[in-house]
C-alpha cells in the first residue's frame, strides 16, 4: 500500500513535449496552468511536501516525499525509500531491498497509474479555497487515471488536494509544506550506516 501512495504523486511524470490543447479557452488556460503546477513540482530544481491521504476512507496515512529530476525520496511512518537515480533502496520493517532505479518491475501496481496528458480533457474552476483543476480521460477504453482534480493556490499554484481516480479506487491527498527549489542531492543518498544490522535483499 506504501509503494501505491507513491505513485499517486509520481502517476505523471512521464510528460512529453508534445502538447494538443483543446480549442476551447477554459481547456487551454486549464492545460496552461496544470503544466506550471507540474513544473513547480517535477521541475528540475525539485520540490518537497507533506502530504496526508485518505483512500476512499478505508485507509490513511501520512508522510514526506522530495523529488528532483530521476531521484526520490519518501517517509511514511517506517516505510522509507531512497532513489538516487541509480539505485532505488527501500526500507521494510528489518529488511533493505535493492532496486535498479529503471527497474519498471520493481512495483506490480506503476502501471496502474500511468498518465499521458493528452489522453485527458480539461477544465479549470473558481473555487472558495483557490483554483481546481479537473482532467478527465476521454476514452474509458485507455487503462491509468481515469480522473484527477487539484486544487491549487490561485496565487502562487502550488498544490492544495488531490484527488485521483484509478479504477474502484478514489484516493484524496491533501498536501502542506510546500516548496519548490532549494533540494540538495544529498537527500537521496541512502544511509547506510543507519541501517547496519538490517538484512540486505538485492534485487537488481
Amino acid at each position: 500500500m506504501k509503494q501505491i501512495l507513491f505513485y499517486l504523486f509520481l502517476f505523471f511524470t512521464s510528460f512529453g513535449a508534445e502538447k494538443a490543447y483543446a480549442e476551447s479557452p477554459n481547456a487551454r488556460q486549464a492545460r496552461e496552468i496544470f503544466d506550471k503546477v507540474w513544473n513547480s513540482v517535477y521541475g528540475p530544481q525539485g520540490a518537497t511536501f507533506h502530504y496526508k491521504v485518505n483512500i476512499i476512507g478505508i485507509y490513511k496515512t501520512e508522510g514526506t516525499i522530495w523529488q528532483k529530476g530521476k531521484k526520490s525520496k519518501y517517509q511514511s511512518g517506517n516505510s522509507k525509500m531512497w532513489n538516487d537515480g541509480k539505485t532505488c533502496y527501500v526500507v521494510k520493517k528489518k529488511e533493505v531491498l535493492v532496486f535498479d532505479a529503471a527497474d519498471e518491475n520493481r512495483d506490480k501496481h506503476a502501471s496502474r497509474f500511468k498518465f499521458e496528458p493528452d489522453n485527458y480533457n480539461y477544465s479549470i474552476a473558481d473555487d472558495k479555497e483557490g483554483l481546481m483543476l479537473t482532467l478527465k480521460q476521454k476514452s474509458s477504453r485507455v487503462k491509468g487515471v481515469s480522473e484527477v482534480r487539484i486544487l491549487i493556490d490561485r496565487h502562487t499554484f502550488a498544490p492544495i488536494r488531490l484527488r485521483v481516480g484509478v479504477g474502484l479506487i478514489r484516493a484524496t491527498v491533501h498536501i502542506s509544506q510546500f516548496r519548490s527549489g532549494g533540494i540538495e542531492d544529498t537527500v537521496f543518498s541512502f544511509p547506510k550506516e543507519l541501517y547496519q544490522g538490517y538484512k540486505f535483499v538485492d534485487k537488481r
